[in-house]
């Protein structure tokens, strides 16, 4: 099917404020990302009009016509990098200046004989740094998500960027050995490209900020509020899955902590500085046991912890250290009172002889199970450290075996 480059042009025009609106309409759903996805939305439409100026850029005398469009049309290449650089807290605002600038000034020193040099080769420079600019902001993206879509996009504004740069650099000597009729076969070429990019790259990037939206959703139902630990439903989640990883080839520990005689704090000193000794609780037990850890508040004063590849001694020592930390924080008063609260613990250890279960009838049972039955030997410890008088660490049968053996 022939398809003339007139029609080219309208089908980028139309798809460029297609992508606008619907990139403008999004900006609400994603609060995080407003701010971007309006700059994105500005930068698609900003393209859709300089497209629109070329098609009746001989309108105008002289270099005048090829000049504005070309200047528009780099703008809006320059918002879409500028966009993404936001992303990454980040701006372009002084580059694209001096970029817009300069493309100002070649233009002007081309004059109309130079016009359809510039129009044909030179002008493709900027649009092929501008997309390099882009495709650089989405590599270096950290907090963006690594999925097939951001893949697509790096693909998509690369090679946005290098045929933009071929056609900057190597068209000029393939125009002169092969002849002029090479360049309208190039615009079509490069329109039709133009038509992909200015319909797959926002539909790869909205993608990726709702992902990244669900992504912080998923985390947040995933997260207790006050202690920023995981929540009782994401210790299972992830625990069932450290388990599993661990199968029969390492040990994993599970520490269950109770805040000794909490409601006594609550009742003595209010809800606030309660709140205030959970949060200390939460930090001391982060910092003592490193980003490895699966750590969760998993009850109102309740904590757990998975620790994989830990054997009994180290996962004793490493609950010791947060007890007796805990236990000193009196001397350093919470909300201007000197709270005294003490934890206790509970240490189980899996055995990968038994299916990853203290209780080896347990032995085929699934990841889940494996981790209730390990919790469930840890609170068994617990309840003995709080019949003890609480600030202390117990081990069940099964860690205690361990450590001994």
């Amino acid at each position: 099917m022939h398809v003339d480059l007139l029609t080219l042009y309208f089908l980028a025009i139309g798809t460029l404020f297609a992508s606008a609106g619907m990139t403008l309409w999004e900006h609400r759903a994603h609060p995080g990302r407003s701010k971007e996805l309006r700059i994105l939305a500005g930068g698609y439409g900003t393209l859709g009009v300089g497209v629109a100026l070329a098609i009746w850029r001989h309108a105008l005398p002289g270099a005048w016509g090829g000049a504005i469009s070309n200047l528009v049309i780099v703008s809006g290449y320059l918002l879409l990098a500028h966009g993404l650089a936001v992303m990454n807290g980040r701006q372009y605002r002084t580059a694209a200046a001096v970029i817009l600038v300069l493309l100002a000034l070649a233009w002007a020193i081309a004059g109309a004989r130079g016009q359809d040099a510039m129009w044909l080769y030179f002008s493709a420079i900027p649009i092929a740094v501008a997309s390099a600019m882009a495709t650089r902001e989405l590599l270096r993206n950290d907090g963006l998500k690594w999925a097939q879509a951001r893949g697509i996009a790096v693909i998509v504004t690369g090679v946005h960027a290098a045929l933009y740069a071929f056609r900057a650099g190597a068209l000029p000597w393939l125009a002169t050995h092969y002849g002029q009729a090479l360049l309208p076969l190039v615009s079509k070429i490069t329109m039709y490209e133009g038509v992909l990019y200015s319909v797959v790259l926002p539909m790869t990037l909205l993608r990726l900020v709702r992902d990244e939206t669900h992504g912080q959703l998923l985390q947040a139902s995933q997260t207790d509020y006050l202690t920023r630990l995981g929540n009782r439903r994401w210790f299972f989640e992830e625990g069932a899955r450290v388990l599993s990883r661990a199968g029969t080839r390492e040990r994993v520990a599970l520490l269950a902590f109770d805040l000794d005689r909490f409601k006594a704090i609550n009742d003595r000193y209010g809800h606030q500085t309660g709140d205030a000794v959970l949060k200390t609780f939460a930090g001391i037990a982060r910092d003592e046991m490193g980003p490895d850890a699966v750590l969760a508040r998993i009850g109102g004063e309740e904590f757990a912890a998975l620790l994989a590849g830990r054997e009994s001694g180290q996962a004793r020592a490493i609950g010791e250290r947060i007890a007796a930390r805990f236990a000193q924080m009196a001397a350093h008063p919470i909300d201007g009172a000197s709270v005294r609260a003490t934890v206790s613990i509970g240490l189980a250890q899996s055995d990968p002889q038994a299916g990853m279960q203290p209780d080896r009838q347990a032995h085929n049972a699934p990841a889940a199970l494996a981790l209730a039955n390990l919790l469930s030997a840890a609170d068994a410890a617990l309840y003995g450290a709080k019949a003890l008088g609480g600030n202390r660490l117990e081990l069940a049968p099964g860690a205690a075996r361990s450590e001994n053996a």
